[in-house]
């Protein structure tokens, strides 16, 4: 048995659809239920259910495996910010940071919005980039101040709204599937959402550039030849 005939082991229906209704619900801002239509219109009779142990079980398997392999380089300039999530009708924040392309560095959802919360998305971060930014760019919360002269002293730190778009524009995927779920279950449900969702929307994100049509689809062709190696792995 090969590896990945032992990875989809005792499921009934052959890789190809899995892997197909993985990516369609973390590509697009897609319903469980929306995912299942989109497979009966093509004559494949699944359960929403279904769907949704296939995103938790293959999804992280694909997300980790996308970290692992992929060639892009983040970029040194670092935009940190954070979104209040309600669960359960208590306020949770997102924290959240992406570089200069939009791509996200990194993700985690906390109970508080203060210089704590600040220092543990800092520490992650650094712990998984390796490396520290040339500039950090926040909003004019005064926790990032305080995080940052503990955990990076020597980065350089610009703190103004206006200069912080990219990362609040980072936080609109969440916020749609959000309205698509009428909102997250759990803390833990939204923290393992962002997870797998992230890894993925790097993979397919091109930059805001001034490109062609032409090299548009030459990234776009990059990006689904390396998910169908990884679905295949």
């Amino acid at each position: 048995m090969t590896d990945r005939d032992r990875i989809y082991h005792r499921h009934r229906f052959p890789a190809d659809v899995i892997t197909r209704a993985v990516w369609l619900y973390f590509r697009f801002p897609l319903s469980l239920r929306m995912v299942e239509d989109l497979l009966a219109a093509r004559g494949i009779i699944v359960s929403h259910q279904t769907v949704r142990l296939w995103t938790e079980k293959f999804g992280r398997t694909f997300a980790n495996e996308i970290r692992r392999r992929s060639s892009v380089r983040f970029g040194d300039k670092w935009h940190l910010d954070e979104a209040v999530v309600s669960i359960r009708d208590k306020k949770h924040w997102l924290w959240r940071a992406v570089d200069q392309d939009g791509f996200v560095l990194d993700v985690l959802v906390q109970s508080r919005r203060n210089a704590k919360a600040a220092k543990r998305l800092m520490r992650k971060l650094l712990k998984g980039q390796g490396r520290s930014p040339r500039v950090m760019i926040t909003d004019k919360l005064r926790s990032y101040g305080a995080a940052k002269r503990e955990i990076m002293p020597g980065v350089e730190h610009r703190s103004h709204k206006a200069l912080n778009n990219r990362a609040d524009n980072s936080h609109q995927p969440v916020r749609r599937r959000e309205r698509i779920m009428k909102r997250f279950k759990s803390r833990r449900h939204l923290q393992c959402f962002v997870s797998i969702h992230d890894p993925i929307a790097n993979l397919f994100h091109i930059p805001h550039q001034e490109i062609s049509s032409r090299h548009h689809r030459e990234l776009r062709a990059e990006a689904m030849s390396l998910w169908a190696k990884i679905a295949r792995a």
